[in-house]
């Protein structure tokens, strides 16, 4: 017959020791949130044109990094607008526009790659690749007559992996998983100019 004794311990003894145990837990791997966040966002009014500078923080979960680096290309889509509120009607959508990015990775020359448009740029780190798609500084042209003095407006930005870009069977794994749909959702703030 085996007989188990625990003795008393008191509760300072006790916090001691889990406290000990989640030092110990805490410290072995440090917590990388997934995703992408907005960390600022601001628009300046210059003449008739828009300056926009924004900033995101991106890290990409572990399968669309792996995904990455086994050659499949990840599509970025960025989104601002600009709305004027109106009481009397639906809001006015003055400006729009959206800018795709590509990221790839090239096992060949071990180097990761960003594509916007017509311009490319290499980078030999993803690290680097996504600190320089994660600032956005655009300089959008308006309608002369479509900004009035003293009113207020809402602009907004988002940025979002594309899904619909991604190979048919990624596109299927993407239906339900957190893995595979990240972005931000619309990160509004008050401009007047």
């Amino acid at each position: 017959m085996t007989v188990f004794s625990m003795r008393c311990c008191r509760r300072s003894d006790l916090l001691a020791v889990l406290a000990a145990l989640w030092l110990t837990f805490a410290s072995d791997a440090p917590v990388r949130a997934e995703g992408i966040e907005v960390r600022k966002a601001a628009l300046s009014i210059v003449d008739d044109s828009y300056v926009l500078d924004a900033d995101f923080t991106i890290v990409l979960t572990p399968p669309l990094e792996e995904a990455l680096n086994k050659g499949v290309s990840l599509f970025f889509l960025f989104e601002f607008e600009l709305i004027r509120s109106r009481w009397y009607w639906f809001n006015e959508k003055i400006a729009y526009t959206q800018q795709q990015y590509r990221l790839s990775y090239n096992a060949l020359t071990r180097q990761y790659r960003i594509g916007a448009g017509n311009l490319y740029q290499n980078f030999p780190t993803l690290g680097e690749a996504l600190d320089v798609m994660s600032r956005v500084r655009r300089r959008e042209d308006a309608d002369p007559g479509a900004r009035a003095k003293k009113e207020t407006y809402t602009a907004a930005v988002r940025l979002r992996l594309d899904t619909t870009q991604l190979p048919k069977p990624f596109q299927i794994n993407a239906l339900g998983s957190r893995d595979w749909n990240i972005g931000t959702d619309w990160y509004r703030w008050t401009v007047t100019p």
